[in-house]
């Protein structure tokens, strides 16, 4: 990576020095050699401002100055600075190490000597340029792949948001009285994730993630999924199936939304005293996004007409979820869910 002659003369230089005749000498001679932004101040007073407004990619600095001396200016400096790469050229006529290793501990990167050497001045300068230019490109560059990068993420974030619900649909084919149950409640996944405190993200990845709960019902056979009415024992036993189905269907992938789909659509069906299925699990051994998908399945499953029942009315419904807390259903959700209400009634009203 190479900076190029014009970029070097095109960068912005400030000069600070309490001596206006140096400020003469030192822009005379950058100009001569093609600098062409070039601002200066004889007050240290006012670099802090003239930084934070020109953004200069040079500094050159004199030591020892009044109202506030160089190291001082420096000290101001770093603490504005971030992560800003400060090129500071100090000017002094001190030779002591004491004095020169103070300025590099403070950020200064070279030293010209007075009286000035022009030659050696010039040289200095364009080194530091350089340097510092370069450093503006390594971090413009990291800038552009770190955009892309996050672009990139989005893109494929969305492609798995896209391809969970396009398979939610396609079950949807095998269950058609179930496609507004779905989101409704993935939507109440999500509130009921919210009011127990999980932070934005984990509600979001249930939202979606849940709207898988049912996928294994794709490997149910039609005369036990579309059966108009009560199931039989041996039938009753083939539908409990789906959550290992589903939980197959979604194993063995890297990607976080689809592994938290896979312990929803094995979990979801587990009851807090034990008696779920498929694994008999209890209390907190259900993992929370299987906890919290049983509450919503149920209530919504219980307001929903199917061919076998009538829908039940919005009080019923939160009834028989309070009925269930601490034997079908995790206690502190059911108190969650039932403080939260008004938002599941309106969401059971705009997706009716």
């Amino acid at each position: 990576m190479k900076i190029n002659t014009d970029s070097i003369s095109r960068a912005r230089i400030l000069i600070v020095d309490d001596n206006s005749v140096n400020i003469l000498l030192l822009e005379k001679l950058l100009k001569m050699s093609g600098y062409s932004n070039i601002m200066s101040t004889t007050d240290s007073r006012e670099t802090l401002s003239l930084y934070r407004e020109h953004n200069p990619d040079l500094i050159l600095m004199d030591l020892r100055m009044p109202y506030l001396d160089g190291f001082e200016v420096m000290e101001q400096l770093n603490a504005v600075k971030e992560d800003d790469f400060l090129p500071i050229i100090a000017i002094t006529a001190y030779n002591d190490q004491e004095h020169r290793l103070k300025a590099l501990t403070l950020g200064a990167k070279d030293f010209i000597g007075k009286p000035f050497d022009y030659a050696e001045v010039l040289m200095r300068i364009k080194n530091i340029l350089e340097i510092r230019l370069l450093n503006n490109e390594i971090k413009e560059n990291n800038r552009r792949l770190v955009n892309k990068v996050q672009e990139r993420t989005k893109e494929l974030e969305d492609l798995q948001v896209e391809l969970i619900h396009r398979l939610a649909r396609a079950a949807e084919f095998r269950d058609s009285e179930t496609g507004n149950h779905i989101l409704r409640m993935s939507k109440y996944t999500y509130e009921l994730g919210k009011a127990f405190g999980l932070p934005e993200k984990d509600c979001e990845l249930m939202f979606h993630a849940s709207t898988l709960h049912d996928i294994g019902k794709i490997g149910i056979p039609d005369e036990v999924l579309l059966t108009p009415g009560k199931l039989t024992p041996d039938d009753w036993e083939k539908m409990k199936t789906h959550t290992v189905k589903g939980a197959q269907i979604l194993a063995g992938s890297s990607a976080e939304m689809i592994k938290l789909a896979e312990q929803i659509a094995l979990y979801h069906h587990e009851k807090w005293d034990g008696n779920g299925y498929p694994n008999g699990l209890q209390g907190e051994e259900i993992p929370l996004v299987g906890r919290i998908t049983a509450i919503c399945d149920v209530f919504d499953a219980l307001i929903s007409e199917r061919s076998y029942k009538k829908a039940w009315e919005i009080d019923e419904a939160s009834a028989e979820i309070e009925k269930g807390r601490g034997t079908h259903f995790d206690p502190s959700l059911v108190d969650h869910f039932l403080k939260i209400m008004p938002v599941i009634r309106e969401i059971t009203e705009i997706y009716k």
